[in-house]
């Protein structure tokens, strides 16, 4: 009974939102560098449409830096394109390094997911 309430009292006092959110972030990277590996070049706007699909809701004050970063880092690089209604637009792709770093990183995902799903089935 007593790890039932301490359970109870440790769930009621936490953020589960707050939680999500970091979760969602953690794998961020990982989800733009699949957009952009499968979709080849695509528009900034392309990649939230596909974020907020798969319910990953990102604005842009979040992803724009992310890009800027993944770009400084040698894993994106970018085009630009004139556009029919306004400025040109910026296109990314995805460099070798960055395709380098998504099969790590996609490597490292399922092996976390399947050692979580083991550590949850177990608890249940």
């Amino acid at each position: 009974m007593c790890c039932i309430v301490l359970k109870l009292y440790y769930l009621c006092g936490m953020n589960t939102e707050k939680n999500i959110s970091q979760m969602r972030k953690g794998v961020l990277e990982l989800c733009i560098l699949a957009i952009i590996s499968r979709s080849g070049d695509v528009y900034a706007t392309d990649i939230l449409d596909r974020l907020k699909e798969a319910e990953l809701i990102v604005v842009e004050g979040t992803l724009y830096p992310l890009l800027t970063r993944l770009k400084n880092d040698g894993l994106l690089s970018y085009r630009w394109e004139e556009s029919k209604s306004g400025p040109p637009r910026k296109y990314y792709q995805i460099t070798s390094e960055g395709d380098a770093l998504f099969a790590e990183l996609t490597t490292g995902w399922n092996e976390l997911v399947t050692a979580v799903d083991q550590l949850i089935k177990k608890e249940l």
